[in-house]
């Protein structure tokens, strides 16, 4: 990359700013607060004590934010790029670390109270289960070196840590553009040993095009039983959620020049109804002071039935389809974490995870719009199960007070097999065991000044329902695709109250492939290379003033491969991958009535084929606003403005295996501008 040569000035450049902070030992940036109710404290570890660049939310900075979908709200982290497919149910996903959000390269593991919550393919759809006016925290974790996780977790991972006991009962009333309506409530009562937290929320939407109208529900329920000590911990988490939802469909050039806010005749029966419940059972138990012993065992199920339709053209079946998911998961997350000495703690866990799931996918016949009563002909109607074994081990090392490091190991296991509708039956690739050795470094070099490096594997394994994630006769064997990431990382704190980071890092990865398991579309992307810089700050001012700004410069890059015809890939950008994240905010808080706040969001154009052929699309640069007045100590309004300056902007793919000789960009059209108002209760 051309910025390669000035990061190193601009290291030693920052480090000699840093002055005034005490040593942290560590590389987390925060911006808001958490207010953590009921902790047994004791030893597990988080991802704020793995030595990457990780940042955490707090849950004021999002119970009050309005979203239509919960990856929305990562938007104000650095370096998050949005895909922002918005099409019903199938509304988008948040990524980071050049890992794009298409649904081919699931590269980020997702969790829920940790959680897994990716559905077989790494996409997110579980996090819709969750509020804003539920969340504690959001903690990123970027980069290969944390060995908690093993499937899905190539580039990082994201938690989202909900409310555990106090007591409190919080409401919000919001009425926003496009009919926009949604009421949440949370309730928190804590007495005693025993702590019991609900949450309910419906939200409603016309959307912003035709053919566009939301429904969802969701119920929470969390009840937990602490010891006098407060040393064992034991919980029960369960949520439910439903959402029906219909889709405007894609459009083409035309389509979108004509009008942003139509939707195409073919799509008037297009739509999606999705089921999700995740239960999950906690243990924590402080065995001894230098001994902790910490647990989770889940279920997760996800039914999704998903009409779509492609294309007005009469062109064989293909384009309209009827996708119906069925998911379960059964798991157990188990570590042990032992504090041998005052230099030597050591930490060790395991994981099982069962899933069983079905995929049907049928085909019909052309009509505008598409009927799907009676199906021409049925391409999937799979059962398969896939299973995964790993543990890990790891050693936090500080031989002086100033010295950090960090080996760890991890392994990781799978296999499954799948009933295909011919009869057939066929295992899972044998991948073997899957090694993944770590090791992170940190060093204070002042008080106010921290270095950190890491090194570490992660993978990529095939997933779906057929080949070439099963081994059907004639299918080739796929070794895992092996992900060697690397950072360097200063965290300073050049003022009282001021925080920055500048994070350099490079992640290779060997055999990448491109999986759609929806559609049966494996792309093999070889060797690939995905490197960048970061750099953000946060700044609380004064009582008054928070500020804080982020940069992000990023490539993905084919190292070596050829398409199926075998035109090389080598050079080439890996597809919808932008170079560049930006973000810069502010909030201004005069007394205790008002506050106001802006926040500007910026993401570079990207390819959108592998062949870089199509040009560049999907750029965009909008500005939000708020204003929050507080009526009361317990009753407050606020309005959100989002899209200040009625930007257009739009996500965009290529439809380039289902149009033959008239392959073309399509066209998902962002909102314009949108207003909220809304009305806060905390009693």
């Amino acid at each position: 990359m051309k910025n390669e040569r000035v990061i190193p000035a601009v290291l030693v450049a920052l480090a000699s700013t840093a002055s005034h902070a005490a040593p942290t030992g560590e590389s987390t940036i925060t911006l808001g607060e958490s207010y953590v109710y009921s902790n047994s404290g004791g030893l597990q570890q988080t991802g704020s004590s793995v030595l990457t660049s990780v940042d955490v939310l707090g849950g004021d900075m999002l119970e009050d934010k309005n979203a239509m979908n919960s990856w929305e709200l990562l938007g104000q982290m650095p370096g998050i790029q949005l895909t922002e497919t918005r099409q019903g149910a199938e509304s988008g996903k948040a990524t980071f670390r050049a890992f794009n959000g298409e649904g081919y390269i699931n590269g980020i593991k997702t969790l829920i109270d940790g959680v897994p919550s990716n559905v077989n393919s790494g996409n997110q759809r579980f996090i819709d289960m969750v509020f804003p006016l539920d969340l504690e925290y959001i903690e990123v974790v970027r980069g290969t070196n944390d060995p908690r996780y093993g499937l899905h977790n190539i580039g990082g991972n994201i938690n989202f840590a909900t409310r555990q006991g106090g007591n409190y009962t919080d409401g919000r009333l919001t009425y926003g553009s496009f009919d926009f309506r949604e009421v949440q409530l949370a309730l928190g009562r804590e007495s005693d040993n025993f702590a019991q937290n609900y949450f309910l929320a419906r939200q409603d939407s016309n959307g912003y095009r035709d053919h566009d109208r939301s429904e969802k529900y969701v119920l929470g329920g969390k009840w937990f039983y602490t010891d006098d000590a407060g040393l064992f911990k034991l919980g029960l988490v369960t949520r439910l959620y439903h959402h029906e939802a219909e889709e405007a469909g894609f459009l083409t050039r035309e389509e979108l020049r004509a009008s942003r806010t139509d939707s195409a005749a073919k799509n008037a029966n297009d739509g999606d109804d999705r089921d999700m419940k995740q239960v999950a059972v906690h243990l924590d138990w402080q065995l001894r002071d230098d001994l902790a012993f910490s647990n989770k065992l889940y279920y997760n199920s996800y039914e999704d039935d998903r009409k779509v339709t492609f294309t007005s053209y009469p062109l064989g079946n293909a384009p309209r389809q009827r996708r119906q998911w069925e998911e379960r998961q059964t798991g157990l997350l188990s570590s042990l974490t032992w504090q041998a000495s005052d230099w030597l703690t050591l930490d060790g866990g395991v994981n099982l995870e069962h899933q069983d799931n079905e995929y049907r996918r049928y085909r019909y016949a052309f009509d505008v719009p598409t009927g799907f009563s009676a199906p021409e002909r049925i391409q999937n109607d799979d059962e398969y199960t896939l299973d995964n074994g790993g543990a890990y081990v790891q050693a936090v090392i500080e031989p002086i007070d100033s010295l950090k490091i960090i080996p760890a190991y991890r392994v990781d296991r799978f296999s499954g097999e799948t009933h295909l509708p011919n009869g057939m039956d066929a295992d899972l690739q044998d991948y073997g065991w899957i090694r993944q050795p770590k090791l992170s470094v940190v060093y204070s070099l002042t008080p106010d000044l921290n270095l950190y490096a890491n090194w570490g594997r992660t993978f990529q394994i095939l997933t779906g329902s057929g080949e070439p994630a099963y081994m059907t006769p004639g299918q080739a064997a796929f070794r895992p695709s092996i992900n060697t990431g690397k950072e360097l990382g200063v965290k300073f704190r050049p003022l009282d109250g001021t925080e920055a980071r500048v994070a350099l890092w490079q992640q290779d990865a060997t055999d990448e492939v491109a999986n759609m398991p929806s559609t049966g579309t494996t792309v093999g992307l070889g060797k690939t290379r995905r490197r960048g810089i970061d750099m953000q700050v946060t700044s609380y001012i004064n009582e008054q003033w928070t500020v804080w700004a982020s940069h992000a410069i990023q490539e993905a890059k084919v190292v070596s491969a050829y398409t199926a015809g075998g035109q090389s890939l080598a050079g080439k950008e890996v597809f919808s991958t932008p170079r560049y994240i930006s973000n810069l905010g502010m909030e201004y808080q005069p007394n205790r009535q008002w506050r106001f706040g802006l926040q500007a969001r910026a993401q570079g154009d990207y390819y959108i084929d592998e062949l870089n052929e199509q040009g560049k699309y999907g750029g965009f640069a909008v500005l939000d606003a708020s204003v929050r007045y507080a009526l009361s100590e317990t009753a407050s309004l606020d309005l959100q403005m989002k899209n200040l300056t009625d930007r257009e902007y739009e996500y965009v793919w290529y439809d380039n295996f289902f149009w033959g000789g008239d392959d073309q960009p399509m066209f998902s059209p962002a909102p314009g501008r949108t207003a909220y108002l809304s009305m806060n209760l905390k009693i």
